[in-house]
């Protein structure tokens, strides 16, 4: 027994992802080329939070999914191998050239039909979609984005995602540093405001657990 979380050692982690993982072949592909074909291969989630995330999607029954940062478009995947293929998934983004890589993939898996892709920025997006009727009819949203807009992007998944749907906030102990008082900067400070926020929002039941750089899960109420 132990009463916190235990380290996780480079030597844990390879244990953990050899005792664990069952990463569909097309998922390994898209990792090992966003890390040869990006500058950026640090902004794709790990291969054990996708999986975690698709085990998320099928516990909760989701049909419909929000994501608000796709990048290269490994999250999107996972979720789509984890839903059934009628399936919604709504994802926004920026970048013309990361979610083409996205957009490959996805279609080679065979579920780009079920992918609707919205570039613009997301905060746009996720009013756009309130202004549409859409508020209360996602059941899964996750937020790996810019971190300095993180709060709005959570209020306006608290709009979104219907009574008992889940939200899912990536990169929330920032590798460490919410926990340096001597780090101020823009984006470490924006991510503790969205810890404070969460950990006293009365709408959600929520919990920060250690997968991956920090996930926050908030389940609305």
């Amino acid at each position: 027994m132990s009463n916190r979380t235990t380290e996780v050692t480079n030597e844990l982690y390879e244990y953990i992802i050899a005792n664990s993982l069952r990463e569909p072949e097309i998922l390994a592909e898209l990792r090992a080329e966003t890390r040869s074909a990006t500058d950026a291969p640090n902004m794709q989630i790990g291969p054990d939070q996708g999986q975690f995330m698709g085990l998320l999607a099928e516990l909760t029954g989701a049909k419909r999914y929000l994501e608000v940062g796709t990048f290269t478009g490994y999250s999107a995947l996972a979720m789509a191998f984890a839903m059934p293929a009628d399936a919604e998934i709504v994802c926004c983004d920026v970048s013309e050239e990361y979610t083409g890589i996205a957009r490959r993939y996805w279609e080679k898996a065979g579920v780009a039909d079920r992918i609707d892709l919205r570039l613009a920025p997301a905060l746009k997006t996720l009013d756009g979609l309130i202004d549409e009727g859409r508020s209360g009819t996602f059941d899964i949203m996750f937020i790996d984005a810019d971190k300095e807009n993180y709060v709005g992007y959570y209020e306006r998944g608290i709009e979104l995602i219907r009574q008992g749907g889940l939200i899912a906030v990536d990169n929330v102990l920032w590798g460490g540093d919410v926990a340096d008082p001597a780090d101020t900067s823009a984006s470490t400070e924006a991510i503790r405001q969205l810890n404070r926020t969460i950990h006293a929002d009365e709408r959600v039941s929520a919990s920060l657990v250690g997968v991956g750089d920090g996930l926050y899960l908030a389940r609305k109420r």
